[in-house]
């Protein structure tokens, strides 16, 4: 059997693009699922080095296995702890055995830790301020 011609590839391969409310462009493959990491994925890889523009083929590759270990942990976190929800200790359970993660798991738990505070601390300080204004 013939190899189909390269045009004939990258037919089959497009998906349709359409924004979302945010305004971004998503591609939905033809498997019907949506491309939703790939303006992140791309700028991941051009600060790893890749071209500024990789081949599309490149980031949907990365995409698909992105979404594969988000499914898949997601997955196991839902048999561990309470069946049926995820937890961010589920996650960290997941990942404890691999120091890498762990600790990455570990710098994003205290950086959201630290944003929340001076969210708090500032919507004090607004409160406040708005409150002196009234008087």
């Amino acid at each position: 059997m013939a190899a189909p011609a390269p045009e004939e590839v990258f037919d089959q391969a497009e998906g349709e693009q359409f924004e979302d409310d945010d305004g971004e462009v998503q591609i939905e493959t033809s498997s019907g699922r949506k491309r939703l990491f790939s303006k992140e994925l791309r700028c991941m890889m051009y600060g790893f080095g890749d071209d500024q523009n990789p081949y599309t083929e490149s980031v949907d590759l990365l995409e698909d296995l992105v979404v594969e270990f988000i499914t898949e942990m997601t997955h196991r976190a839902m048999e561990i702890g309470r069946t049926g929800r995820v937890q961010v200790e589920d996650i960290v359970f997941l990942v404890r055995k691999n120091s890498r993660k762990y600790a990455r798991v570990k710098d994003l738990l205290t950086m959201n830790e630290e944003l929340k505070r001076a969210r708090k601390a500032f919507d004090e300080i607004k409160y406040a301020g708005a409150e002196a204004k009234i008087k």
